[in-house]
């Protein structure tokens, strides 16, 4: 036995007696590895203290953990005591608020009542509360400000109801998962906030548990997510939708909180019951320990800290921090007091540092501590003092900080009109340089497993990062819009194909350039369906004639488009409408967004109302900031069309499965609408689409959430065909050129074709894109074919044509194209069958030429835009310039402007007239029969006009020019030369370079001096 002296035993808090020891401290077992000399430290480190009373006396007792040897307790004691007054690297770090011009502001984020925190970062987005369309819509952001320091905030419709919680995935930063008060879990794939947001979720969970008020992402496993609802806490893997992999045992009152351990094996909640609890999932569904933490029943938050500590948050009189070590959940081991409010404290906590940022709802105070192992355990920082209130607080990943500003933590302040980035540095003598003591190395981006092989019992960790920027790899030159495609092969479309032009599309491949190994079909990118084959190109013979190599190059690199090298510009400013207010950015992605004629244009407006501005073409410039007479839709607009016989008549289908058909007045708007000609009834669900017949007058059809197909007679306001056969959302529609078909293509993966006056029923139908977020459909090629634009299974861009009579083979060709949330709209012009292709919120057209034949899709110049668009729209051909060689004309609108834009294809010979480039172009603004002859079964056709002006001669008339000879024969340059000929050419080009020998020199001109000179 050994006995302590007494100045130990009171220095320590070895218990006392009133007779003296009555403790006798067990020898250590020299048999045991476990206490060879001293003892666990991680269980020094986690004993705690508790005062007992018992009678007139007062111990302290110390926990079960203490060394039983001398020198063991003494080393650990006097480390502890060290490490206490050991100076910490971050002790000074200092909170530095952006300035004003620096805050994100014209938000709305009002009070929103719910467990989250409000507001989310990765390293590259921020996603937020705002206050509209009753808590169901988040404000979205960057996390840095664009080249000009400011940030642009698009908005995503993401529930029916109140947005309850939301969180970024630590492996993809514009992967976010939202819970809401509407019982269901989604996840959205975000873009850059200069571009429309999805719209729709790549995934929804329906627990069927009431409200969800919490949703977490693991930190280790990809696809597995924690979500709160009242009592309970499931956790589920999004791959496996139809159910959770558990369900936690039921808490006693409301879930408060929930957080993963760092290395995702537990997991922890705080109830409104005023408990602690700690589950490890995968062992039992119950939790493996449990503690009263709480004083109060008001708002308390757990959150994970380093190993195996936790902290939570709580309040009760004054508001309160505590730590506590997961293995031993009796009491705290350490606790500070925070400012006196009834708010809940938002606790953020960065691993890499230890430092915890804590600020309460509802009050502009921010209090940081370091959180360590061992006393005092919550260390005073800095008390920060903000502007405004808090709404909402969150940190910033690590990934984004900016290291040479020595920043080693941020946090965004949510207040009710802005975001105010905070950010906590530490001084440094020495700035711009990186100091690797700051950063340690941290969790990367990649997961470390699935969320099925953490089920099973992986345990795997995120392998660790440096945040050096020396170390960080380079970022290779990208389309700013949008990601490198990917080849069949795997590489990059930059890798591919290092030749190609800025200007080509991101859409497709690398037709123009690509290697002579290549067949047209690969070098196109295409994956050809069952249609027919290409046969292989004949070998050349030994010696091709000049006509022969033409054909052999054209072999080898495929056929090219005339309108390959076609350039897009916007027109001068003088045509452009400016100071467009208002913009409605939330047209479902079903709508153009707007449409035109070749008179007027029709944007709706964000205004109440569903008011819906009429511009004329005629009239460009800057609109008044007074007044602008609009038509009042009532309603929100779902979508609108101009009737294409009648520039005066605006077909407009609203959110309350109603068409109204309004008149403007010749000239345009004088004063606003109110009232509509006509009134459509008949759909009981939302309309996504509406499309007038492009042969008879006054024949409409939409499409609606009620999985219906409507045709309607504008003559007699009724409805004439009811078109069914639809299994989920019709994605698009749209009419064959002759008007006799009706294609769509639906969200239950289907392609269908009607012929709506011989059945109600699909005459036809096949595969269509496997994607669920959205699609179109256009008819190209006399027809013959119909293209859509959708999604693949991973939710990237691709084109499938199909031919008519074979939809149940599947396309006869498909190209991929880039990762974007918007569908590609397409634009089809049958006078060169150029296709014009963009989405919502892109800066890029690309533009094709459709081909009947091998390899279908011809490659040309693409169109980029200086700031993205809300959508493009085309005009009649007669709008176009043929003097200048422009096959097209289009109009972009933008937040604030309309900007017509020409596409025009450069030719030599512009005082003639290209007419290989114009043929004669149908009358399509003119109707061929009524709606009553076509649905009797008469059929039309338009009439068509020559575009070439009376003093122009075609291009096709003009005098051949007889080429001139420039250069040799290659014989001549070819033929063999003899030794000696070679010899006397080289020494011929040598005595050129030097000159003539028998030259006199310059010297040999100078006169001499008379010998009388050279006397003194």
């Amino acid at each position: 036995m050994f006995i302590y002296e007494s100045s130990h035993v009171l220095k320590y808090g070895v218990a006392l007696g009133q007779g003296g020891f009555n403790l006798a401290l067990k020898t250590r077992n020299s048999a045991d590895p476990a206490h060879s000399g001293t003892h666990n430290e991680r269980a020094l480190q986690s004993a705690s203290r508790r005062e007992l009373s018992s009678g007139d006396s007062t111990r302290t007792v110390a926990s079960d953990h203490l060394d039983t040897h001398p020198e063991g307790v003494r080393g650990k004691l006097q480390n502890g005591r060290m490490n206490r007054f050991k100076t910490s690297k971050f002790k000074n770090t200092t909170p530095k608020i952006a300035k004003k011009d620096g805050w994100i502001c014209n938000i709305r984020a009002g009070n929103v009542q719910s467990l989250g925190n409000h507001i989310k970062a990765s390293s590259e987005l921020v996603a937020f509360n705002i206050d509209q369309a009753g808590g169901g819509m988040l404000g979205v952001t960057s996390v840095s400000p664009a080249a000009d320091g400011k940030w642009t905030i698009s908005q995503l419709p993401c529930h029916g109801d109140l947005v309850t919680d939301l969180d970024f995935s630590p492996f993809d930063d514009a992967l976010l998962a939202t819970c809401s008060a509407d019982e269901t879990v989604k996840l959205w794939r975000l873009c850059s906030p200069e571009k429309d947001q999805p719209g729709g979720p790549e995934l929804t969970l329906s627990p069927g548990l009431g409200r969800l008020e919490l949703v977490l992402f693991h930190p280790t496993s990809s696809g597995l997510l924690a979500v709160g609802a009242a009592q309970s806490a499931l956790l589920w893997d999004t791959s496996r939708q139809d159910a959770p992999l558990a369900v936690l045992e039921k808490h006693d009152d409301k879930l408060q909180s929930l957080s993963w351990k760092q290395d995702g094996s537990l997991l922890a909640s705080s109830c409104l019951d005023k408990m602690l609890r700690v589950f490890d999932p995968r062992a039992q569904l119950s939790p493996v320990q449990s503690v009263k933490n709480m004083h109060s029943s008001k708002g308390s938050r757990a959150l994970w800290a380093r190993d195996d500590y936790l902290l939570t948050t709580d309040t009760h009189r004054g508001r309160e921090v505590r730590l506590w070590d997961s293995r031993k959940l009796g009491s705290a081991l350490g606790s500070v007091s925070v400012s006196d409010s009834s708010g809940t404290l938002i606790p953020m906590f960065d691993a890499d540092t230890g430092l915890l940022v804590v600020s309460g709802m509802g009050d502009p105070i921010f209090d940081c501590f370091e959180v360590t192992a061992s006393e005092p355990y919550l260390s005073q920082v800095s008390h920060f003092l903000a502007t405004t209130p808090t709404r909402g607080a969150c940190a910033v990943p690590k990934m984004a900080m900016d290291t040479l500003s020595c920043e080693v933590m941020r946090v965004f302040q949510l207040t009710d009109s802005c975001i105010v980035p905070i950010s906590y540095q530490v001084p440094r003598k020495s700035s711009q340089e990186f100091h690797a003591d700051l950063y340690p190395d941290t969790a990367g981006r990649t997961p470390a497993q699935s969320a099925q092989e953490w089920w099973q019992g992986e345990n795997a960790q995120v392998d660790k990062v440096s945040l050096n920027p020396d170390k960080q790899p380079k970022a290779k030159a990208a389309n700013p819009t949008a990601l490198p495609k990917k080849l069949p092969s795997g590489r990059s479309k930059e890798e591919a194909a290092p030749g190609l032009s800025a200007s080509s599309s991101t859409l497709s491949s690398a037709s123009s350039s690509a290697a002579p190994s290549r067949s047209p079909s690969s070098s196109s990118g295409l994956s050809t369906g069952p249609g027919p084959r290409p046969s292989p190109a004949p070998a050349p013979t030994p010696a091709p004639g000049p006509s022969q190599s033409v054909k052999a190059i054209q072999n080898l690199m495929g056929p090219s488009s005339k309108f390959r090298h076609i350039q897009g510009s916007v027109r001068h400013r003088d045509a452009h409408i400016t100071n467009l207010k208002a913009l409605n950015l939330t047209t479902p992605g079903e709508s153009d967004g707007f449409c035109t004629n070749a008179q007027r244009v029709a944007v709706p407006l964000s205004t109440p109302g569903g008011q819906i501005a009429v511009l004329e073409l005629s009239k460009p410039g800057k609109l008044s900031d007074t007044f602008l007479p609009t038509v009042q839709n009532t309603v929100n607009v779902a979508d609108l069309c101009w009737d294409p016989f009648n520039p005066c008549r605006l077909a407009v289908a609203g959110e309350d499965a109603k068409i109204r058909v309004w008149t403007v007045p010749e000239g345009g708007l004088t004063e606003t609408l109110t009232e509509p000609d006509l009134l459509l009834q008949g759909h009981t669900e939302k309309i996504y689409s509406i499309r007038f017949h492009p042969l008879a007058s006054g024949l409409l059809v939409s499409s609606s959430y009620d999985l219906t197909v409507r045709l309607w007679d504008l003559g007699t306001g009724q409805e004439v065909k009811v078109l069914s056969g639809h299994q989920d959302q019709i994605f698009g529609l749209g009419w064959s050129p002759d008007g006799k078909l009706l294609a769509t293509v639906c969200k239950d993966g289907k392609v269908r074709v009607y012929d709506p006056r011989k059945s109600t029923a699909p005459v036809e139908e096949g595969p269509g894109p496997g994607g669920h977020r959205g699609a179109r459909v256009v008819w190209v090629c006399k027809g013959e074919y119909f293209l859509v634009s959708g999604f693949d299974s991973n939710s990237q861009r691709e084109l499938s044509l199909y031919s008519v009579g074979a939809l149940a083979s599947g396309p006869l060709a498909t190209t991929e194209g880039d990762v974007s949330p918007s569908t590609l709209i397409p634009f089809y012009d049958p006078d060169t069958s150029l296709l014009f292709l963009t989405g919502k919120g892109d800066t890029r057209v690309c533009i094709y030429e459709i081909v009947p034949e091998q390899p279908y899709f011809l490659e040309c110049s693409s169109f980029s835009s200086q700031e993205p668009h809300k959508g493009l729209t085309f005009l009649p051909k007669t709008a176009c310039d043929v003097r200048e060689v422009e096959v097209a004309r289009g109009l972009i609108l933008t937040k604030t402007t309309i900007e017509p834009v020409a596409f025009k294809v450069p030719r030599v010979k512009k005082e003639y007239f290209q007419d290989d480039l114009f043929p004669e172009t149908a009358v399509w603004w003119e109707s061929s029969l009524s709606s009553s002859d076509w649905l009797a079964g008469s059929n039309g056709k338009h009439r068509t006009i020559k575009l070439r002006p009376s003093d122009m001669a075609p291009v096709s008339e003009a005098p051949k020019e007889v080429p001139v000879k420039k250069y040799m024969p290659s014989s001549y340059y070819l033929e063999e030369k003899t030794d000696e000929q070679k010899k006397d050419e080289l020494l011929s080009a040598m005595v050129a370079k030097l000159g003539n020998m028998d030259d006199p020199l310059p010297q040999d001109g100078f006169e001499g001096v008379d010998e009388d000179e050279w006397d003194d």
